[in-house]
C-alpha cells in the first residue's frame, strides 16, 4: 500500500496547521487550489477538522499532525 495523491495533498495540509496552539486554525480561502479545497474537506469529512472550509484540528487531527511532523522530520533527515 502507498500513499495515494488524496493522502498526500492531506498530509501536508495538516502540516500547515499551527502547533505552538490549540487557540489558531486554519481558513481555506475561495481562491485557493481545487486540490487544497477537496483535501480539506475530506479532512472535514473524516472528522480531523472542525469545518468544512478549515477550522480547528479535532483531538484526532492532532494526533494526525504529531505524526505527520515525525514522518516529515525522519524522512527530510539526510543520512550519515
Amino acid at each position: 500500500m502507498v500513499f495515494s495523491n488524496d493522502m498526500i495533498a492531506e498530509l501536508n495540509l495538516i502540516l500547515k496547521f499551527p502547533t505552538n496552539t490549540l487557540m489558531q486554525g486554519l481558513k481555506i480561502h475561495q481562491d485557493a487550489t481545487s486540490e487544497t479545497k477537496f483535501a480539506i474537506e475530506r479532512l472535514y469529512a473524516k472528522g480531523i477538522v472542525t469545518q468544512p472550509d478549515g477550522g480547528y484540528l479535532t483531538d484526532l487531527g492532532h494526533d494526525l499532525s504529531d505524526i505527520a511532523q515525525r514522518l516529515q522530520l525522519a524522512l527530510s533527515s539526510k543520512l550519515n
